[in-house]
C-alpha cells in the first residue's frame, strides 16, 4: 500500500474512530485502527466488537493495500504533525509515514486479522433530517442510565406510535421523550446511548439526512463520510407511557430562564441533601418558589413569577431539573404536578414535541 493524504483529513478521521478502539480488550488487535484503500479512497476503521466505526477520506492511491496500527500512537502522532501532505507506505507489516520534515515507522499487524465491519444486508432503512436527529439526541440521551445492571435503560428507545417516530430515554429517576417526525414505518429499536454519543460527536450543523439501516440485531448510522455499526440492546423497554400524567391538578407556566435561575441558586444550598429542593406552586401569589436547606451552611428561598392554576408542593433533585431545562429550546416552560409523590411533567407550552418527567424525592 502506498498513498498520499493530507494531515488534516487523516487526523480528523483518526480522532473520529480511535475512541472506539479498545486497549483493554482480550484481543490486542482491537486496540488498532485499520487503514485500507477502496475505490481510490482511504478508509480508517476501528471496532471493539460491539461497535464499529469508519470514516472515508480522499487520498491519492498509488498502490492498493491495508494494515492495522496502534490507534493511540497513530492518532497522537498524526495530530502532532504540522499541516502538510503525508505519504503512507506499507513494507513488511510496517507503516512508513513521511512528510517534508518528518519520517517515522510504526509496527503494524496484517489487516487479515482485523474483525470485518458488520454488514446489514436485508435491513430496513430510515432517514431522519440531520438537524432533527441532532436535536433529538441532545434532548434525550442524557436521561439514559449508565447502570449496566439494567441494560435496557442504558439505551435510547426509538419507536413508532400512531404514525409518529418517538425517541425516549430514562434512568428511572427522570425521563425524556422527543417526537422526532412522522413515519409510516413500524419501528422498535433499542440503541446503546454510548453509541449514539459517538454519532452525535460527528454530526455537523447542517440538515444532511442521517441514514439508519437496521435489522433485529444491529443498526448502521451513516453521517456524511462516517459510518457506525452498533449492536442493539436485547430486551423489552418498560411501558413508560403509563407513567406520563394524563392530566395535572396544578400547572405553572413561567419563563424558562427564571426557573433555571432560581433552581441553580437553590441547588447551591442543596448539596448536603443530595440535590433535593422543595418546589412550591402558589395560585394565590401566582409564583413558583424553590427552597433548599443546608444545615451546616444556611438556607435559601428563590421565587419566580408564573401563571399558576392550582397548589402543589413537591421535592425533586435540582440537578435533574437543571438538566431537563437545558434541553428545552423555547422561552417558557410549563410545570405540571398532581401530588407530592407523583411525577412532575415539564413541557413547552408553545411546542408539544418534547416532554420531560422528573420523579419526586421521597422525603
Amino acid at each position: 500500500m502506498k498513498l498520499t493524504v493530507t494531515q488534516e483529513n487523516l487526523s480528523r478521521a483518526l480522532s473520529t474512530v480511535s475512541r472506539i478502539a479498545n486497549s483493554r480488550g482480550s484481543l490486542p488487535i482491537l486496540s488498532n485502527v485499520l487503514l485500507k484503500t477502496v475505490d481510490n479512497q482511504l478508509i480508517v476503521e476501528a471496532t471493539n466488537l460491539d461497535v464499529a466505526m469508519s470514516e472515508t477520506i480522499g487520498a491519492k492511491i498509488k498502490t492498493e493495500g491495508s494494515i492495522t496500527v496502534p490507534a493511540r500512537l497513530m492518532q497522537d502522532y498524526v495530530a502532532s504533525l504540522p499541516a502538510s501532505t503525508l505519504t503512507l507506505e506499507v513494507k513488511d507489516s510496517k507503516l512508513q509515514l513521511t512528510t517534508d520534515h518528518h519520517s517515522s515507522t510504526i509496527n503494524g499487524t496484517p489487516a487479515d486479522d482485523f474483525p470485518v465491519m458488520p454488514v446489514i444486508e436485508k435491513g430496513d432503512v430510515l432517514e431522519i433530517p440531520g438537524s432533527e436527529f441532532k436535536q433529538t439526541l441532545q434532548q434525550v440521551l442524557f436521561a439514559a442510565s449508565s447502570d449496566e445492571a439494567r441494560p435496557v435503560l442504558t439505551g435510547l428507545f426509538l419507536h413508532s406510535i400512531d404514525g409518529n417516530l418517538l425517541a425516549v430515554a430514562t434512568d428511572s429517576y427522570r425521563l425524556a421523550e422527543k417526537n422526532v417526525m412522522k413515519t409510516d414505518k413500524d419501528i422498535s429499536l433499542l440503541i446503546p446511548a454510548s453509541s449514539l454519543q459517538d454519532v452525535l460527536r460527528v454530526m455537523k450543523d447542517d440538515n444532511a439526512p442521517v441514514s439508519i439501516q437496521y435489522d433485529d440485531q444491529q443498526a448502521r448510522f451513516s453521517v456524511g463520510s462516517v459510518e457506525l455499526v452498533t449492536r442493539l440492546i436485547e430486551g423489552n423497554y418498560p411501558d413508560y407511557r403509563r407513567l406520563l400524567p394524563k392530566n395535572s391538578d396544578t400547572t405553572a407556566v413561567l419563563k424558562l430562564s427564571d426557573l433555571q435561575e432560581i433552581t441553580k441558586v437553590s441547588s447551591l444550598f442543596a448539596r448536603e441533601a443530595a440535590g433535593g429542593v422543595t418546589v412550591s406552586i402558589d395560585e394565590e401569589k401566582q409564583d413558583v418558589s424553590i427552597r433548599s436547606i443546608a444545615s451546616q451552611v444556611g438556607e435559601n428561598t428563590a421565587v419566580a413569577e408564573a401563571k399558576v392554576s392550582g397548589e402543589a408542593v413537591i421535592t425533586m433533585n435540582s440537578r435533574y431539573i437543571l438538566d431537563a431545562l437545558s434541553a428545552f429550546s423555547g422561552e417558557s416552560v410549563s410545570v405540571n404536578v398532581n401530588g407530592k409523590l407523583d411525577p412532575c411533567l415539564l413541557t413547552d407550552p408553545d411546542n408539544d414535541d418534547y416532554l420531560h418527567v422528573v420523579m419526586p424525592v421521597k422525603s
